[in-house]
C-alpha cells in the first residue's frame, strides 16, 4: 500500500520538550513531536505520522536557530540516535528533566507532593559512561549523498561496520569513529579492533546469514582506568582470533580482563553463554568510600560511576538508618545499595531475578567482611511474599530500584502486607514510578524528592523519592 504523504507544515515555531526527548510544537491545537530541535528554533516540517491527537515530524528546513541552541561536539550527531540533547545547554538539559520528574508525578501520579529538590548534575557531561557496547556487521551503513558521490552502492566498503545499531535497521550498524560517552580508551580500542580486521581479513558478523567472526565487542572501566574488554566472536575461535586477542593484549595494557565468547545462537546476548579468559582477571574492581566492588562481565553496574556515588549517598540520606533497623534492597542488582547501606544497618536483605548478579552480590559483602547481608534470587513477585516476610521479619526500611518497566502490582502488594516505616523508590523511569507511588498512596506520603542526573546529553533521568508511613 503506498504511503500517505502529508504536507509540509511551514514557518513552525519549537515551543517544548517532550518527556522522551522529543521537541513539541502547536499548530492548530494540535501536538507535532519532531526530533533534533529546541525551544525556539523556527522551521517547516514534513509530517510522517498523524494521530487523532498527535502528529510526528522530520524538519526539512531551519528557518531561524533557537539562541539557546549549542553546537553539537560528535560528528554522528543525528545518525547515531543517541545523545540527542547535545543541542542543548547543559543547564537547559536539567531544567527539562527537573520539568520530566514534575509533570509525571503529578499527572500519571496524581499524588500530593513536596516541592522538589533541584536536580543534581553530573560532575562530567561527557566521558561519564564505564561501559559501552559496539555491534560488527559486514552491513555497515552509509549515507545516500557517499553512495551518490561514490558512483553506486557497489563503490562503498560497507564490510566492516563497528559501532552502534541504527534505528529500526536491525541488521546495519553505523560505523563510529569518535563515541564522547567513554574515554577515549573507547576509541582506541574499537578503531583498533577494525583496522587489525580488515588487515588480517577477519570477517564481521551477518546479522541475516548469522555467520562471521566479530559480532560484539564491550569495553567496561573503572574509576582507575583499568579496563575489561569483552569480544564476542559469532563462529568458534579459531587462531586469526586468537591472533587478535593476541594483538589487543600486547597493544592495551590497560586491559586488565581481556575475555571472550563464542556465541553461536541468534541473538548477541552474553548473559546465557560460557565465558572464557585469555588475558588476566574475570572482574575489575569499583571503588566507592571504603568499599570495593566486583564488577563481573555479566554484572549490573551504573554506567556513571562518579554519578552513581551521589545516587547511593541519596538512597542513604533518605534511609534514615540508625543501625537497628531490618532493610529489604529489591532489585538489589549485584547488591551495590545494600552493602553501600549495610554497616548503617542492622541487615540488609537484597532480592534481584539474575542469578549470576547475586553471587557478584555475596562475592561484593564477602570483599567487604560485610556480616549482616542475605542475598536471594528470583522473580520479584514471587519470592516476596507473606511467607518470605514471616520468615525473615517485616522491615524498617524497603529500598526498592526497578527496571523501567517499574514494579509488578503483586511487589507492590507485599510492601503494603509489609508496613515499613519507610520505603526509597529509586527509578530511571519517572513515569512508571509515577504509576507506583499512585498505589502506594493509600499507605504512604511522599516526603521528599530528588532527581539525579545519570546520563547528560540525554532525556533519560534517576529520581529518588522517600515515603513515610501514614499514621
Amino acid at each position: 500500500m503506498k504511503k500517505k504523504k502529508y504536507p509540509i507544515i511551514e514557518n513552525v515555531t519549537i515551543s517544548g520538550i517532550a518527556a522522551e526527548g522529543k521537541a513539541i510544537a502547536r499548530v492548530d491545537d494540535m501536538v507535532i513531536f519532531v526530533p533534533y530541535c529546541v525551544p525556539g528554533d523556527v522551521v517547516d516540517l514534513q509530517v510522517t505520522k498523524k494521530k487523532h491527537s498527535f502528529m510526528e515530524a522530520q524538519v526539512v528546513r531551519f528557518i531561524k536557530y533557537s539562541d539557546d541552541r549549542t553546537q553539537p561536539i560528535c560528528q554522528h550527531y543525528g545518525t547515531c540516535g543517541g545523545c540527542k540533547w547535545q543541542i542543548l545547554p547543559y543547564h537547559l538539559q536539567l531544567q527539562y528533566k527537573q520539568q520530566q520528574i514534575y509533570d509525571n508525578l503529578t499527572r500519571i501520579g496524581k499524588i500530593a507532593i513536596p516541592e522538589i529538590t533541584p536536580i543534581m548534575g553530573s560532575q562530567q557531561i561527557y566521558s561519564y559512561r564505564n561501559k559501552l557496547e559496539f555491534t560488527c556487521s559486514d552491513r555497515k551503513w552509509v549515507s545516500w549523498d557517499l553512495i551518490h558521490q561514490m558512483g553506486g552502492i557497489d563503490q562503498v566498503d560497507t564490510a566492516y561496520g563497528l559501532g552502534f545499531h541504527i534505528s529500526n535497521c536491525f541488521d546495519k550498524v553505523l560505523d563510529i569513529d569518535t563515541c564522547h560517552l567513554m574515554d577515549d580508551i573507547n576509541n582506541q580500542i574499537r578503531n583498533g579492533i577494525r583496522t587489525y580486521a580488515k588487515e588480517h581479513n577477519i570477517t564481521f558478523y551477518n546479522e541475516r546469514a548469522h555467520q562471521g567472526q566479530l559480532r560484539t565487542i564491550i569495553i567496561r572501566s573503572n574509576l582507575k582506568g583499568e579496563i575489561m574488554l569483552i569480544v564476542s566472536f559469532g563462529e568458534p575461535i579459531n587462531d586469526a582470533c586468537k591472533a587478535l586477542l593476541d594483538w589487543i593484549h600486547n597493544t592495551f595494557p590497560q586491559i586488565i580482563s581481556l575475555l571472550y565468547v563464542e556465541n553461536l545462537k541468534f541473538n548477541d546476548t552474553i548473559t546465557d553463554q560460557q565465558i572464557h579468559i585469555h588475558y588476566g582477571q574475570d572482574h575489575i574492581i569499583e571503588q566507592m568510600e571504603d568499599l570495593s566492588f566486583k564488577i563481573s562481565p555479566k554484572s549490573f553496574y551504573q554506567t556513571n560511576s562518579k554519578q552513581a556515588y551521589e545516587l547511593y549517598k541519596v538512597v542513604r540520606d533518605f534511609a534514615q538508618l540508625t543501625g537497628n533497623e531490618l532493610v529489604y534492597d529489591l532489585y538489589t542488582g549485584t547488591g551495590t545499595i545494600a552493602n553501600f547501606v549495610a554497616k548503617k544497618a542492622k541487615q540488609v536483605i537484597g532480592i534481584e531475578y539474575v542469578p549470576d548478579a547475586i553471587e557478584d552480590a555475596k562475592i561484593n559483602a564477602q570483599f567487604n567482611n560485610l556480616q549482616n547481608t542475605l542475598f536471594f534470587a528470583g522473580d520479584m513477585k514471587d519470592i516476596l511474599n507473606q511467607t518470605f516476610i514471616q520468615t525473615y521479619g517485616h522491615p524498617d526500611v524497603i529500598i526498592t530500584d526497578p527496571p523501567r518497566a517499574g514494579m509488578h502490582e503483586d511487589v507492590i502488594k507485599t510492601i503494603l502486607y509489609a508496613s515499613p516505616q519507610r520505603i526509597v523508590y529509586v527509578s530511571c523511569n519517572p513515569a512508571t514510578q509515577a504509576r507506583d507511588l499512585n498505589l502506594l498512596d493509600e499507605a504512604y506520603q511522599v516526603i521528599k524528592i530528588q532527581p539525579v542526573d545519570m546520563f547528560p546529553q540525554t532525556q533519560h533521568v534517576e529520581n529518588v523519592v522517600l515515603l513515610h508511613k501514614r499514621n
